[in-house]
């Protein structure tokens, strides 16, 4: 990515939605405007982005422009908090554009630290996150439970790295986040998951940085409906990157890794065939392990068929996800056929190791426990080899064209 080393001298855009804020909205301006004022090392302002409020939020936001010079107001005529950040952050002509909730629950002293890495070019996108090391909360049981089982639903979802997806302090470089605002598709609570799984499905680099932050009681979210949007919305990015929508042209493009010293001795990026062997029978012994361990506990109580298909179910999974990251890590994952690739070969896969007990029992009824386990482990032997060629050779193949591009 061609880093643009004024950015360091650039603007901030600081943009604060807001829905009937009308109490909160002067102290926040007023907390804020003091500490960029006193402490924040990078030109900047503020933007009141009002979503349609219907009390006197727009009129105190217009009476706060008249009163700080660096506060501008941004209307909008519909609601959502996406919708807020979609228009205020295409609209702006800074370096780098944030947000931050209006009751400040996220501790200022981690503005810099989110907005510096985007400045100098090392970053893309930074979050704020209550759930990384180092971060200190105050709030209530019910919203730290909901909020750390959606993000752990995102992560077994997505196998995404951030953290926290929707505490409200972010920040991003314009120029990326254009091309990004024009593919996330919700205008509500959700966008700021969109957005980041669109990120990091593109390859970009997104800092995270450890917050404090303090539960204000008086909000505007509706925690399960929220909640329920969010999953409908997980589906819906999950069906985009499947069939490659996901996919953002217009990025700038970070440049591949280099050594900076001159006689540095470099290894190669990418595993060949033999690390790929290697790490595939690693995973694959692990996972066999798994499968027959799985199998001998629900044989206790299931027939042979359906405990096969439930073992292999749940070490497919794991022996999926796992290749992916370690095995695999240079070659396409995100082609549209590949979710439907890898159901195809853990269909041959169950087929071929079912086909063996079969004829197991076919040919002797009542067959020893350690006898089924033993034609289990042969076959499931047998069928990880042709797994590995199916998921080298056609899962995860590499795609040239685009390496080229």
């Amino acid at each position: 990515m061609a880093v643009n080393t004024a950015q360091a001298t650039g603007t901030v855009d600081i943009m604060i939605p807001v829905y009937n804020e009308e109490r909160a909205l002067p102290g926040c301006i007023e907390v804020l405007h003091g500490f960029l004022s006193e402490q924040f090392p990078f030109d900047w302002s503020i933007v009141i982005v009002d979503n349609a409020s219907t009390d006197a939020t727009l009129a105190v936001a217009q009476e706060l422009a008249r009163r700080y010079e660096r506060v501008r107001v941004h209307h909008l005529d519909r609601k959502g908090r996406g919708l807020a950040l979609r228009e205020s952050w295409g609209a702006s002509e800074a370096a780098v554009v944030v947000y931050m909730d209006v009751d400040l629950s996220t501790g200022l002293d981690g503005l810099l630290p989110l907005v510096a890495p985007l400045l100098n070019g090392h970053s893309d996108l930074a979050i704020g996150s209550r759930l990384a090391p180092g971060s200190r909360t105050v709030r209530g049981p019910r919203r730290e439970l909901v909020s750390r089982c959606y993000n752990a639903l995102i992560r077994l979802t997505h196998g995404a790295r951030f953290s926290d997806a929707q505490c409200g302090f972010k920040a991003a470089r314009t120029d990326v986040v254009r091309p990004l605002l024009g593919q996330a598709r919700d205008e509500a609570w959700f966008f700021d998951t969109e957005l980041l799984l669109l990120a990091e499905h593109n390859g970009l680099r997104v800092h995270e940085v450890p917050v404090d932050w303090v539960e204000d009681v008086d909000s505007r979210v509706d925690v399960v409906g929220t909640a329920i949007d969010d999953i409908k919305g997980l589906i819906r990015v999950a069906r985009a990157k499947a069939n490659g929508t996901a996919r953002v042209h217009g990025l700038p493009q970070r440049p591949q890794p280099r050594a900076i010293h001159p006689d540095a001795v470099l290894s190669r990026s990418e595993g060949g065939l033999s690390w790929q062997m290697l790490s595939f029978a690693v995973i694959g012994v692990i996972s066999t392990l798994a499968n027959l361990a799985l199998y001998g506990l629900f044989r206790l109580w299931w027939p042979v068929l359906a405990a096969n298909l439930v073992a292999l179910v749940i070490t497919t999974l794991f022996n999926t996800e796992a290749n992916r990251r370690f095995t695999f890590t240079a070659r396409n994952t995100a082609r549209g056929r590949t979710h439907l690739q890898g159901v195809v070969v853990f269909g041959l896969y169950y087929a071929f190791t079912s086909a063996a007990l079969l004829v197991l029992h076919a040919a002797s009824p009542n067959p020893p426990r350690l006898l089924e386990l033993a034609v289990l482990l042969g076959s499931s032997a047998l069928g990880t080899v042709g797994r590995f060629f199916l998921l080298r050779s056609w899962v995860f193949r590499r795609d040239d064209r685009k390496d080229q591009a």
